[in-house]
C-alpha cells in the first residue's frame, strides 16, 4: 500500500478509492496539458497537489472554516465555540483582518496549521489553555478557523478567504439577517461550491435582532436561496452568539463531523469530482477512429504520386525491358535497341551508390531527376491528411479534434523533404541483372557462332564449286547438309530464343517494377507514419489517457 493510501486509511478510517481518483485526475491533467483550457488544467493540477498534500497531513483533525461578511458575527461565534475570549490571550482584533486557528488536540494540528499558513501567533490550542473537559474531549480533532471578512475592502483579505476556502475540510457560512441575500456571497462562493453540499453548513446569526415571529420566515427564505445556489440539503442553523441561541445544536453538528472524520475525504472528493466534471465536458467520451486504418492507404497513394513513384516505377519497367532485350536479343539485331534512350538514364536514375560497404551496387533515386510534384498532387496530399484526421476525430470533442488535426499537419513543412529522402535512399533492386540474362546471352552467342560457322562452311563449298576445285566430302545429318542445318538452325533458334526471351523480359520487368514500387511505397509509408500518423496517434493516446483518467476520477 502506498504512503498516500495509508494516509487515506488514516483520514477516513477505512480503505478508500480516493487515491485512485486523485491519480486518475493526475493522469488526465498530464494528458490534457497543452490541449484543453490552460486555466482549467492548472486548476485541476493544483487540486491534485492540494489533495496529495492534505492526505499526507493529520488524519485525526478536521479543518472547519467560519466564513462570512463584515458584521455577520463570525468572530463572536468563533469565540463562543472555542469557549475563549481571544482578546484575553493578547490578540486585538476589532475586525477580522487575518485568519485565526483554534485546535482541539494539539498532536498533528501544528503541522496542519502550518500547511494552512496560519502564523504561529494566530494559532490557539484549546487543550492546554484550560483543563480538558468533557466538551473538549468531544471536539478532539477539530481545527476551527475564523476567516477574514469576504467583503472587506482589502484585496489581501479577499485572497486569504479564497485561499482558505479551498483548503478547509468543511465550511460554515455565517450570514447576517440584514445581508443574507447579498449576491457577493452567493455568486462568489455558494454557487461555485454547489457540488460541495456535503461539507457545508449555513448559520443565520444574530437571530436575537429578528422579531420572534419572523425568525422562521427568515430561515425559510435562507433555505430557498441556498437551494437556488444548488445546495439543497445543507443544514441551516439559527444562532445568537450573544444569547447562546442555537450554539448547542451547532456544536453538536461539529462533534458529529469530528467523530466521523470523513469531511477531509468528502471535501477532496468533491474538489476532484467538480474539476473532473468540467474537464470531462471538454473531453467527452467518444471512441476515436483507428489512426492506422483511417485513410492511411489513400494518404500513401497520394504521397507516392506526389513523390514521383509512378514515374520511377514506369522508368524501371521500361529500362528493364530495354536492357533485357539488349542482353538476350539476337546479336545481329539487338544493336538496334541501343539507339533507344534508356528511361533510367534519361531520369538520371542509373547512378549507383558507393561501390563499398553494405550498399554496394544498389540503385537509388536521385530526387533532382524526378519531376517536381504539381499543385494538384500537393493538394491531394493535403486533402488526404485532412481526411485521415477527419476520420479519426469524427466523434471527438472539439478541443481534442483540434489537437489531432494540428498534430496531423505539425510536420508538413518537413514532409516533402522527408518523402524525397525516403525515395532517394530506397534500393530499387534493379542494379543487378537477373541470372537468366547471362544464360540466354551465352546461348545466343553460341547459336550465332553456329550460324556463322554454317554460313562460312557453305560459303567455302560455294567457293570451291565456283573455282571447280575438288570439294571435300559432304557431311550430312539425316540426309540434310550439316552446314545448312547450322546456318538455318542457328538463325531460327536465335530468333526463337529472342522471342521467348522478350516475353520473359516483359514478365521480369513487370516484377522488378512491382518490387521497386513496393519498396518505394514502404519507404513512403514510414515517412507518413513518422510525420503524420505517429503525431496523431500520440494525440489519440493522450485523449484516451485523459478520458480514462477522468472516468476513474468520477467513479462513485
Amino acid at each position: 500500500m502506498s504512503s498516500v493510501a495509508q494516509t487515506v486509511r488514516r483520514v477516513t478510517g477505512r480503505s478508500s478509492d480516493l487515491v485512485a481518483r486523485i491519480e486518475g485526475l493526475q493522469r488526465a491533467v498530464e494528458a490534457a496539458r497543452g490541449r484543453l483550457d490552460p486555466g482549467l488544467v492548472d486548476e485541476a493540477q493544483s487540486i491534485t497537489q492540494r489533495a496529495d498534500a492534505r492526505l499526507r497531513l493529520s488524519g485525526d483533525h478536521t479543518v472547519v472554516a467560519l466564513a462570512g461578511a463584515t458584521g455577520s458575527g463570525k468572530s463572536s461565534l468563533f469565540n463562543a465555540l472555542c469557549g475563549l475570549d481571544l482578546a484575553a490571550v493578547g490578540l486585538r482584533r476589532p475586525t477580522t483582518s487575518w485568519a485565526l486557528g483554534c485546535a482541539w488536540g494539539p498532536q498533528g494540528a501544528g503541522e496542519l496549521l502550518d500547511w494552512l499558513e496560519i502564523p504561529k501567533r494566530h494559532q490557539v490550542s484549546r487543550t492546554g489553555l484550560l483543563d480538558e473537559s468533557r466538551q473538549d474531549r468531544d471536539l478532539q480533532g477539530l481545527v476551527l478557523l475564523d476567516l477574514p471578512d469576504h467583503d472587506s475592502t482589502e484585496v489581501s483579505h479577499h485572497l486569504e478567504v479564497e485561499r482558505l476556502v479551498k483548503l478547509a475540510d468543511a465550511l460554515i457560512w455565517v450570514l447576517d439577517p440584514q445581508k443574507y441575500a447579498d449576491a457577493a456571497i452567493h455568486d462568489r462562493f455558494l454557487k461555485p461550491l454547489s457540488t460541495h453540499a456535503g461539507v457545508m453548513m449555513v448559520v443565520l446569526n444574530h437571530i436575537d435582532e429578528i422579531p420572534g415571529a419572523a425568525v422562521e420566515q427568515t430561515l425559510a427564505d435562507v433555505r430557498r436561496l441556498i437551494e437556488l445556489d444548488g445546495l439543497s440539503g445543507v443544514p441551516v442553523f439559527a444562532t445568537s452568539a450573544t444569547r447562546g441561541d442555537g450554539l448547542p445544536e451547532l456544536r453538536q453538528a461539529l462533534v458529529a463531523k469530528v467523530s466521523q472524520k470523513k469531511d477531509a475525504r468528502e471535501r477532496l472528493s468533491a474538489d476532484v469530482r467538480a474539476v473532473a466534471t468540467r474537464l470531462a465536458a471538454q473531453t467527452g467520451d467518444a471512441k476515436p477512429g483507428d489512426v492506422a486504418e483511417s485513410g492511411r492507404d489513400d494518404l500513401i497513394d497520394a504521397c507516392a504520386e506526389a513523390a514521383g513513384v509512378p514515374v520511377v516505377v514506369g522508368a524501371i519497367e521500361a529500362a528493364s525491358l530495354t536492357r533485357a532485350r539488349q542482353a538476350t536479343g539476337w546479336p545481329v539485331t539487338k544493336w538496334l535497341s541501343r539507339f533507344k534512350p534508356d528511361p533510367l538514364r534519361r531520369l538520371h536514375l542509373d547512378t549507383l551508390t558507393p561501390k563499398t560497404g553494405p550498399e554496394k551496387g544498389q540503385l537509388t533515386v536521385s530526387r533532382t531527376s524526378i519531376p517536381k510534384s504539381t499543385a494538384v498532387q500537393r493538394a491531394k496530399v493535403d486533402a488526404s491528411v485532412r481526411a485521415v484526421a477527419d476520420d479519426v476525430t469524427m466523434q471527438m470533442a472539439r478541443p481534442w479534434a483540434t489537437a489531432v488535426r494540428a498534430a496531423s499537419v505539425s510536420r508538413l513543412d518537413d514532409f516533402a523533404d522527408g518523402l524525397d529522402k525516403a525515395v532517394a535512399s530506397t534500393d530499387l533492386g534493379v542494379s543487378k541483372d537477373p541470372w537468366w540474362w547471362g544464360v540466354v546471352r551465352t546461348l545466343q552467342w553460341l547459336l550465332f557462332v553456329t550460324a556463322v560457322v554454317g554460313g562460312l562452311w557453305l560459303a567455302a563449298l560455294a567457293f570451291f564449286a565456283y573455282l571447280r576445285l575438288p570439294q571435300p566430302g559432304e557431311v550430312d545429318w539425316n540426309g540434310l547438309p550439316v552446314p545448312t542445318l547450322m546456318l538455318i538452325g542457328g538463325v531460327v533458334s536465335g530468333l526463337l530464343v529472342a522471342v521467348v526471351s522478350r516475353f520473359a523480359a516483359r514478365v521480369s520487368a513487370r516484377r522488378r517494377a512491382q518490387r521497386a514500387d513496393a519498396r518505394l511505397r514502404g519507404a513512403i509509408a514510414e515517412v507518413c507514419d513518422e510525420m503524420v500518423i505517429t503525431p496523431m496517434r500520440a494525440e489519440v493516446t493522450a485523449y484516451t489517457q485523459c478520458r480514462d483518467g477522468l472516468k476513474t476520477a468520477l467513479a462513485q
